[in-house]
């Protein structure tokens, strides 16, 4: 199969890719450019037959948790294929409590990057879903065994509400800095990164000094907490759709734990200029919006559509969108050879930020399995 277009197109791993006009082939599911005069061109001169670029990626997703708890095969189907449909044709577990890692075997499904379970204290998380340790102590074995099981990542649960202290209750770090540290070395001997839940101000300097890879929600970080994490080459997943939740969240704690319910408020409230500052410090932004449980399946162009209103430009949430994301993952993205993921577009996304949302066909290792 042939297709004609402008793509969004590197020549070797690790090169900011650029649009390049030609012609694009796959064989047994690998890309391969046939023509591409186009490079360096003006992208005015001539509009393209279509614009391609590659897949999406959600690196915060739970295939394997619904709204009630752990699900199923069959509802774990549902949720891939909703994932893919939208164009999202990578995935990171970020932590399920069932073995979703028959999704691997289904050339169909997107690419899945599992993280095993997530690791938390008794009582410090949503239940049924975390592996809880008693002894903190004992997080740098956990966290070795979990990495073994997974792709590479290993997913911490880093502060959480602590009931335990009644209307005082708010959130709090569930491990001493030392641990952490500890447990953080021990992934990265054995080749793991870890991905931790964050929603506080207060846990976040024990993350950056243990040497955490990727902070999930990261809502409470300062500037200095962002200057520090982009020096240090810390990814940040700010799953605006699930953070428009926390007034809910505020709600549902009610009169009982009324300081919990006002730090949920305070950062409910502060959520937009937030983002913004979190956009303007030169952090590695990730894609995710935390589906399974409160969010839907197939549905990042919402996340996306809210780093636009908090005014990432459409050619950054192209990029953090695909191949960054994809780069984070150790995917490839488009480039001779690599396996043929990708969007095909009627409009250029970097004019439209709408254009990700609707693509024309969607392509999973050669195979046309949206539109045509």
């Amino acid at each position: 199969m042939a297709l004609e277009g402008r793509a969004l197109w590197r020549e070797a791993p690790g090169e900011t890719p650029v649009w390049v006009d030609g012609t694009w082939t796959w064989e047994d599911g690998r890309l391969h450019r046939v023509t591409g005069p186009g490079e360096g061109r003006d992208r005015d001169e001539a509009v393209p037959a279509c614009w391609i670029v590659p897949g999406m990626v959600d690196v915060h997703c739970h295939i394997g948790i619904g709204p009630s708890g752990p699900v199923g095969r069959e509802e774990q189907e549902r949720q891939a294929l909703a994932d893919r449909d939208s164009g999202v044709l990578a995935v990171r577990d970020c932590g399920v409590p069932v073995d979703d890692s028959w999704v691997q075997g289904r050339p169909d499904l997107p690419v899945l990057v599992r993280s095993g379970r997530h690791i938390a204290r008794p009582k410090r998380y949503t239940r049924g879903l975390a592996v809880e340790l008693e002894d903190p102590g004992d997080l740098p074995g956990e966290v070795l065994r979990q990495a073994r099981a997974g792709d590479g990542w290993v997913k911490l649960v880093g502060d959480w509400i602590d009931r335990a202290g009644g209307a005082e209750s708010d959130l709090d770090p569930l491990w001493p800095r030392e641990i952490l540290r500890d447990a953080v070395a021990a992934a990265h001997e054995e080749g793991a990164r870890v991905a931790v839940h964050c929603f506080s101000h207060r846990v976040v300097d024990d993350l950056l000094e243990a040497g955490v890879d990727d902070i999930e929600h990261g809502t409470g970080m300062d500037d200095d907490q962002m200057a520090e994490a982009a020096a240090r080459g810390v990814m940040v997943t700010p799953t605006l759709v699930q953070v428009e939740l926390f007034g809910s969240f505020a709600d549902q704690a009610g009169r009982r734990y009324p300081r919990y319910a006002a730090t949920m408020r305070a950062m409910h409230r502060e959520r937009r200029a937030h983002a913004e500052r979190l956009f303007g410090s030169g952090v590695w932004i990730l894609p995710g919006m935390d589906a399974g449980g409160y969010q839907p399946h197939g549905e990042l162009a919402r996340e996306l559509a809210l780093w636009s209103r908090a005014g990432m430009s459409p050619d950054r949430i192209l990029a953090h969108a695909t191949w960054r994301a994809r780069d984070a993952l150790r995917v490839d993205s488009l480039q001779e050879g690599a396996r043929a993921d990708l969007l095909v577009l009627d409009s250029d996304p970097t004019a439209d930020p709408g254009a990700l949302a609707r693509p024309r066909a969607v392509v999973l290792g050669g195979r046309v399995v949206v539109g045509g």
